[in-house]
């Protein structure tokens, strides 16, 4: 426990000297988005997610209540049905389970490899092996974002059936949401890259996203080590820098979210504001992206952006 402590303790410091912002965090979703899950869908999510370990998780539960030599281990069992149960009190999406099962994996896998050694019971040991295969098999043509957005808005049938086009929102959308989200990330960024090599005092320009998905998409797939991207929302709000004067900036703008496309407030504060590239792809969660480019700052910009943090936190 004192290990374990010691481990996370410098996210609890972080926190502290953030006012943990994950509990703001966790109240933005729970208003947003977890009041809109269905507890049936997150038992449903879990069988179509984990079908192919299934038989070996069943087994780890029944070795972890009645198997002699797991008789110390006993607590795992009831921490899997206690979790699952907070989960799904409090609405938790599908995937915020996914690291409890390799545990389970773990001790269904030893327990069958004891009882299958001997007897007839060997040949069921095949049996474990293919049936994860063929589950796989059978949900790779749908469950897997394998086919092109084209196929999938033509082909909705198979992906409503299981619920994979339900997002957040509650609403029936025309791909699923992650596929959707993550649609146009590497464009974005190949767009930055190429704006910032044409921009001077590239250690001075400030590039603002409207939110994390952006953010951080364009910091894993830039090429230049030297572009780093900052957004207001969620904890990158307590990653933004303040150390180097802000000569230029890049703001990344989704037009659901933008109420100033012509940057009136930002233009008198720049020499040059102009619009640079957008990234529009219809069936992308954000069609419309736009990249304006803020060149020559007349006024302290550091001190604008240290306001606004301040006003926002």
């Amino acid at each position: 426990m004192l290990l374990g402590l010691l481990l996370v303790l410098p996210n609890l410091i972080w926190q502290y000297q953030n006012d943990f912002p994950v509990f703001q965090h966790l109240n933005e979703l729970t208003n947003t988005q977890l009041v809109y899950i269905q507890k049936a869908d997150f038992l449903k999510a879990q069988l179509l997610l984990y079908i192919g370990s299934l038989l070996v998780i069943l087994s780890a539960l029944y070795a972890l209540l009645f198997y002699k030599p797991f008789e110390k281990y006993r607590t795992f069992f009831w921490s899997i049905i206690i979790t699952l149960i907070i989960f799904i009190f409090f609405r938790a999406k599908h995937y915020y389970a996914m690291g409890l099962y390799p545990i389970y994996i773990s001790f269904g896998s030893v327990f069958l490899g004891v009882i299958l050694n001997k007897g007839w019971k060997k040949y069921l040991q095949p049996v474990f092996i293919i049936l994860p295969i063929l589950f796989f098999i059978l949900m790779y043509d749908f469950l897997f974002l394998n086919k092109t957005p084209e196929y999938i808005v033509n082909h909705p049938q198979k992906y409503q059936k299981y619920g994979l086009l339900r997002g957040d929102d509650g609403k029936e959308h025309l791909l699923p949401q992650d596929y959707e989200s993550m649609i146009g990330w590497k464009v974005l960024a190949m767009k930055i890259d190429s704006i910032c090599s044409e921009l001077p005092n590239l250690d001075n320009t400030f590039i603002l996203c409207d939110d994390y998905e952006q953010a951080g998409a364009i910091n894993y797939y830039t090429k230049n080590k030297n572009v780093v991207a900052h957004s207001y929302h969620a904890d990158y709000i307590n990653w933004i820098p303040f150390d180097k004067k802000i000569v230029n900036g890049i703001f990344v703008k989704s037009a659901s979210y933008d109420r100033d496309n012509k940057r009136q407030k930002e233009a008198p504060l720049f020499d040059t504001v102009y619009l640079a590239a957008q990234r529009i792809n219809k069936y992308a969660k954000e069609d419309t992206i736009s990249i304006f480019v803020l060149k020559g700052a007349k006024v302290d910009i550091n001190e604008i952006i240290k306001d606004d943090v301040k006003r926002r936190k």
